[in-house]
């Protein structure tokens, strides 16, 4: 089992409020043998005695989680990261299933965001999500418990690690040359740009653009939703977000140098 690549996940949880639902996941996550928490502004104690309770021998996940203001924060050395909803969006992007996309999270230091029970992650959060998975459930009742949703993705990322239980060597092949096909090398993947330095390419990106004309500011935040799909896209290295980030350095500093003469 591919331990190590579990142990680089971490489960995200956007404000949550009920300490029976973080003891919960406490559990289900020492269950899948993941153990990176981070609580973004948490709404309740999440050391209350029901957490507590609920845990049973996953205390020290809950005492050893991570509590952040604000959802950047709590995804500060993370490569990748999948924002999970419940809701048809008005954003125009993919849905995608937890089998299908998580395993994506065991290639590098990676982050799994759950939003708030009552109403889930707002658009202005999901911004900073690469990928976004819905659970696939009963019309009927389509809905998911927090700490559900959270353990049939652990569940799904747990089963992505070990891998088949039992297969012959001729499917072992086939699986080990699907698996290069699909997924880059890893000096590939350490390479890939950390999200805090994405995030500090849109910010200043859009600074920029707004500085140009080329945004507005009540039309900055769509459009700037379409740039961040696009990079996404791409997978952008540290190396390139360098580059871009000099190349911003630049036309501001040509932009100056025109206004002075």
């Amino acid at each position: 089992m591919n331990q190590t690549a579990l142990k680089q996940i971490r489960i995200v949880l956007v404000e949550p409020a009920g300490p029976l639902n973080v003891g919960a996941i406490a559990r289900v996550m020492k269950n899948m043998g993941l153990s990176q928490l981070a609580i973004v502004n948490p709404q309740c104690d999440i050391m209350a005695d029901d957490a507590k309770k609920m845990a049973v021998h996953a205390r020290e996940i809950l005492e050893t989680a991570s509590i952040e203001a604000d959802l950047p924060a709590a995804l500060q050395g993370c490569l990748r990261a999948i924002a999970t909803t419940g809701r048809t969006r008005s954003l125009p992007t993919n849905f995608e299933t937890p089998r299908h996309a998580l395993p994506w999270l065991l290639e590098a230091p990676s982050a799994l965001i759950f939003g708030r029970e009552d109403r889930g992650l707002s658009n202005e959060e999901l911004k900073y999500a690469q990928r976004f998975v819905r659970i696939p459930s009963c019309e009927e009742y389509s809905s998911l418990n927090l700490a559900q949703a959270v353990a049939v993705c652990c569940a799904e990322l747990y089963q992505s690690a070990i891998g088949p239980a039992v297969a012959s060597p001729e499917a072992s092949d086939r699986a080990v040359s699907a698996e290069t096909a699909v997924h880059p090398p890893a000096s590939q993947i350490r390479d890939s740009a950390s999200l805090d330095e994405s995030e500090g390419y849109y910010q200043h990106l859009e600074k920029l653009l707004l500085e140009i004309g080329y945004l507005y500011p009540h039309t900055a935040a769509s459009r700037m939703e379409k740039f961040r799909r696009l990079y996404n896209r791409a997978q952008l290295s540290s190396q390139e977000v360098a580059m871009l980030r000099g190349i911003l350095r630049q036309i501001e500093w040509a932009l100056s140098h025109q206004i002075r003469s």
